[in-house]
This record gives C-alpha cells, structure tokens and sequence, in this order.
C-alpha cells in the first residue's frame, strides 16, 4: 500500500538545488586551490632554474667562483632557499644553510640540478615552497571572497524565489494530506492559489462528484428502507414492520404491553364517491392525531396496518394507564369532523388487547380485532379491550418510581449487568456491554426496558448516567487490561450542557489505557434528530480516546448521512431485525442497505438479539462484523447476587 511521503516537494527541490550549488562551490574551491598550488610551483622552478644558471655561469669562470660568497647567500635569502649546496665527485664545493625557523621540514621542497657547463658539478637546493607564510587579506582574497558571498545571496534569492513558485503546490499537498486524514468535508474546494490548477479543479470536481455519490446513495439506501417499512402517506410503519416489532417484543422475557387497532368505518365508500384525496386527507389526520399522542410512551410502534386501519403498539405500560390513552385517543379522534358519508358519531373504533412475552403473534392481533368487532357493535364511536385472565395491572405511577428510584440512587446506583459482542468468528471478543439493572421493594429485579420509561418521566436520566459511568470508570480501572466495556448513555444527558462538562472532566481525570477500553452507545433516532447537537459531543468522545457505538440501528426509519459527519465505530442493528431473519426478506435487504451505507466508512455493523445458528449463519453470509444475542452469551451479573429474583 502506496503511503504519503513525509517531505513536502519545495523542500525537496530546496535541499536538491541547495546540495547541488555547495557540491559546485566544493568542487571549484578544490580545483583552484590546486591550481593555485600548481602555479606556485612552477612559478618556484622557475625561478630555482635561474638561480642554477647564473651559479653554473659564475662557476664556469674561476673567478666566479671565488666570489660566491659574497652575492650567493643575499640571492638565496631573497629567493627563500633555506639549504644549498654545489657538489661533485670530489666533495662539496659550497654550501649554505639559511636560519629559517622550521616548524616542519617536510614542508621544504628539494631539488636536484646537474650543471650543463660544468659537466660533474651537481646542486641541491632545500626551499620553501609558495604561499607557506601568506595569510588571508583582505585585499589579494577580495574578488573571491565577494563571488562567493555573490553566490549565497544568489542561492538564498532563488530558494526564495522557488518557493513562491511552489507555494501554490504546497497547499494542494497539504489538502491531500487533509483529504488523507478524512476531513474532505472542510477542503472539499481548493485554493486559487493551488498548482498546477488542473489537478486542483479535478481534484474538485471530484470530491463534488464523491459526495453527490453518497448524498445518493444514502438518498436510495433511505429510499429502500422507506418503502419496505413505512407507508407511504402517513410516514407510519407498515404492516410488515408492525408484525416484525411485535414478534420481536413478544420474545423477549419478562415483556408485556398492548395494542390497539384504529378502524375507519365506511371508508370504502367515503373513497368511492369524495375521491382518493378526500379519503386521504381522512387518513392523514388521523395519522397525525395518533403520532402526537403516542409521543409520552416510548418504544412505541405506529402502523398503518390496512388500508382504514391503524395499530398501536404500547410496551411495558399497565392495563390501567392503556385504557386511560385509549379513552384520550378516542376523544381527540372524535374532535374530527369526517366526510359525508361517514356518520359523526359511528366513523371510528378501538380494539384494545393486551400481551405477554411468549405468546404469539397471530393470537394477540386476533384479540385487538376481536375488541374491535366488539366496539362497532355499539354502533357508536367507542372502545372496547379484549379480555383476559392476565392483565398487566402495575399501576406505579411517577411518585412511586420517584421514591424507588431515589432509594437505588441512594444506595449506590443501579446493579450493572454485562453481556459479551463477539467477532464475526464468533470466539473474539469485541466488547462487553454494561446493562443497568434495579431491585424494587421487594427485591425483585427490575430490566432497563421496564424502569428507564419512568427514569425519563421522573427526570432522572442524567443521575443514572452518572453512575453507570462512574461504577463502570472504577470497574475499568480495576479490571484486566483485555476488558473493554461498552456503557448506553440517554440523549437527554448528553443533551445537558452541565453534564458533558461534567462528563468531560472525568474522562480527562481518566488514564489513556482506560479511555481506550470504554465505549459509549447512543441510540440512532435520538442521535439522527438532534445531529447538530450532537457532533461536539461526539468529537470529543472520541477526541478523548473512547469509542462511539450507535445503538438501536433499524428502530426507526432514518437517512444514514450521520455515519460520514461523526466517527462512529460500530452499529447494533435493532434486535426487531435480527429476529428470524432467516425467514424475512425484508430485514435482509434493511441489512444489505444498512452494511452498504458503511461501506464507505470505518463503522462495524454488529447485530442485537441473535438467538440461534440459522439467525448467524444468515448474519454472516449478509456480512456482519459481530454479534450480540443469548446465542453467544446471557446476561450476567458483575457482582455475585445469588438471590436475586427476576422481573
């Protein structure tokens, strides 16, 4: 794999040019400074030679000879000769030796001369060479020393002058690495100044074109998931994912709630004769009305589950508190004035039915249809609720899940359970994620899906995040390095400016080993509808070395453009989905959609809710990256607790 060079491209060509001009300089001060000596030396035989001819002169006439020592050692001391000395086969004829003080001798250049009028005679002379005693001046070294400083200034002008020339590439390479660093966002378009401009236009052109791809591919992968699961009129689930929740939920242990079917009487003939617009517009008011009054529940599934016919699913809520929504909904739909021929006062009835975990499906509709059948039979706007033996009738209102709550939080916060996300091989662990738990009076066990309703009626979020945070802190920190825990955090406290300030400060007070082993999910609707929000929150998340899980993936219909703006690192479809998927079509090709919108990213899909092989088998060939389910693991306890009874 090809990676980015570390050296920009001006310094390069700067230390290129730089090396090749001190490389030239090196090279014509060396050949001078021999020249330089060459010339010192054939200036010094030169003279020497001279020297020899007037001796060899002088000494061809006798009595030339006789007054050497009279002019020869004046000759010899002008010409730096420090030992002379003229010989023949008979001995020395003269010799002199000068007083020079030598620090070194074998500095002293010798040479040897034969005599041509003096056949026999032979001279060596001892002298110094050129230039030994010079020393820099100013004025001989003057017109070198100045084309040198010529040259640097020069050198210094052109690097100068080059990387202006080549600032405008330097910012094209510092937006690829930008790009390389994943911030394609904020250098999507270049500079003017970039060059060469070509490759900064296509660069432009191309990044444009990328993120039009992906605005439409999440535009489709949305458009795919719309039309399997929702209805097109009302924005509402369909059928399909009604059946698909209510399956899900009815499979879960220590799970209850009720659903509740809306039918529009005569709506065939309010179509026949006013048009599809009129019975649409019937049908979008009715849709509105339902959506604003099943927002105080959560996990709440809306579906248009025939044509006239919506259905209502309420989870965890007691028969009481659902018979007190079903005579509110009544009420609003009756402010409605519908269409002739549709009568005032018999247009509209309620079915209600209520269910546990275990049982099944087909029943449970059977039973809201029933209740319906029933209400109609008032021929009147009314309601009726199926009955059965059990009734969930946990009439707990908020004082009391106020008081039980301060109770837990007094006592040190909720009892954490943990249950393991395996690798696609299904043996590497991946994380562990933390479940909150709670004892009621009695001491029964309390799941999240039952008390975090009331904790978000009450306005406790932020008080159980905090412990769950703070427990799960000290837990890291005293646990394995190969621990790695994953904790959910409640929008409404991340939301909370006070919060992640306080949030913020203890994972700075945290160690980097422990921050890496932490990671936070957050749910995707809540995610999706406050993106803006959210993006601070989640940079420094991850800023700060933790890791960003998005959790319940699939529960609602959303566009998938969140997983490019923030860092996320994994995604937990929605348990809904898992459930016998081997069996529906239409959850595969949310999956496909849902694994195709990361493809592009650095974010896992993990799969919630796996319960056997045929779910896996199907979850892998789809191409997941983990999963969670009993199918790897149950929920355990992190504290011994023998006695605690399950509810």
């Amino acid at each position: 794999m090809r990676k980015a060079s570390g050296m920009k491209l001006t310094n390069r060509l700067v230390a290129f040019v730089t090396l090749i001009v001190i490389c030239a300089i090196f090279v014509v001060f060396i050949g001078g400074a021999i020249s330089f000596r060459k010339l010192g030396q054939n200036y010094l035989t030169n003279y020497l030679d001279g020297v020899v001819n007037v001796i060899d002169q002088q000494l061809a006439d006798p009595e030339g000879a006789q007054a050497f020592s009279r002019w020869l050692p004046h000759l010899l001391k002008a010409s730096n000769v420090v030992e002379l000395e003229i010989s023949s086969s008979a001995g020395s004829i003269y010799s002199f030796k000068g007083l020079h003080p030598l620090s070194d001798p074998n500095v002293l250049y010798i040479s040897h001369y034969q005599l041509e009028k003096n056949t026999g005679f032979n001279i060596d002379i001892k002298s110094l060479p050129p230039y030994t005693e010079f020393t820099y001046s100013i004025g001989a070294m003057s017109s070198i020393s100045i084309a040198i400083m010529i040259i640097i200034m020069g050198l210094v002008w052109g690097m100068n002058w080059l990387r202006r020339q080549l600032h405008g590439s330097e910012l094209l390479e510092v937006r690829g690495r930008m790009i390389l660093a994943g911030r394609v966002d904020k250098y999507a378009v270049g500079s003017e100044e970039e060059w060469p401009a070509t490759a900064s236009l296509a660069l432009d052109q191309m990044i444009a074109e990328l993120k039009d791809a992906r605005q439409e591919r999440s535009r489709f992968d949305t458009f795919i998931r719309t039309h399997t699961f929702l209805d097109q009129l009302t924005g509402t689930a369909n059928r399909v994912l009604f059946d698909s929740r209510l399956q899900s939920i009815v499979q879960d242990q220590d799970t209850y709630g009720s659903v509740i079917l809306i039918r529009i009487s005569e709506w065939d003939h309010l179509l026949a004769e006013k048009g599809k617009e009129a019975a649409d517009d019937l049908i979008q008011d009715v849709g509105m009305i339902l959506s604003n009054l099943i927002q105080r529940y959560s996990d709440t599934v809306l579906s248009r589950y025939f044509d006239a016919e919506f259905a209502i699913m309420i989870p965890q809520q007691s028969a009481k508190e659902i018979k007190q929504f079903t005579s509110q909904l009544l009420k609003a739909l009756e402010r409605l004035t519908p269409a002739a021929p549709l009568e005032t006062d018999n247009w509209c009835h309620i079915g209600v039915t209520f269910f546990s975990s275990g049982e099944r499906r087909g029943r449970i509709m059977d039973e809201a249809d029933m209740a319906l059948r029933s209400a109609q039979l008032h021929r009147a706007n009314s309601w009726y609720a199926f009955k059965k033996e059990q009734q969930w009738d946990d009439s707990r209102g908020s004082v009391r899940w106020r008081t039980l709550l301060d109770a837990v939080f007094n006592a040190g916060g909720p009892i954490l359970y943990q249950q393991p996300v395996v690798n696609v091989d299904g043996e590497t662990l991946l994380h562990r994620e933390l479940l909150a738990r709670i004892k009621d009076e009695n001491g029964v066990l309390i799941k999240a899906s039952r008390f975090l309703p009331a904790v978000e009626q009450v306005g406790f979020n932020i008080r159980m995040d905090k412990l769950v945070i703070a427990k799960s802190l000290q837990l890291l920190k005293t646990m394995p390095v190969s621990d790695v825990f994953s904790i959910n955090v409640s929008i409404i406290a991340l939301l909370d400016k006070r919060f992640v300030r306080w949030l913020r400060d203890e994972l700075l007070q945290t160690p980097r080993t422990v921050l890496n082993r932490l990671s936070f999910e957050i749910p995707e609707g809540s995610l999706v509808k406050h993106l803006d929000a959210m993006r601070p929150v989640a940079r420094m998340i991850v800023g700060l070395g933790c890791k960003l899980v998005i959790d319940q993936a699939g529960r609602t219909i959303v566009s998938t453009h969140y997983i490019k703006d923030i860092k996320v690192d994994y995604i937990k479809l929605h348990r809904s989905l898992i459930r016998e998927i081997h069996q529906r079509q239409e959850n595969q090709l949310f999956v496909r959609s849902m694994l195709g919108a990361c493809a592009d990213s650095n974010a896992k899909v993990i799969a919630v809710g796996v319960e056997n092989n045929k779910e896996w088998q199907v979850l892998k060939q789809l191409g997941v990256h983990g999963g969670q389910g009993r199918y790897f693991g149950a929920e355990i306890s992190l504290i011994s607790d023998s006695n605690i009874q399950q509810k």
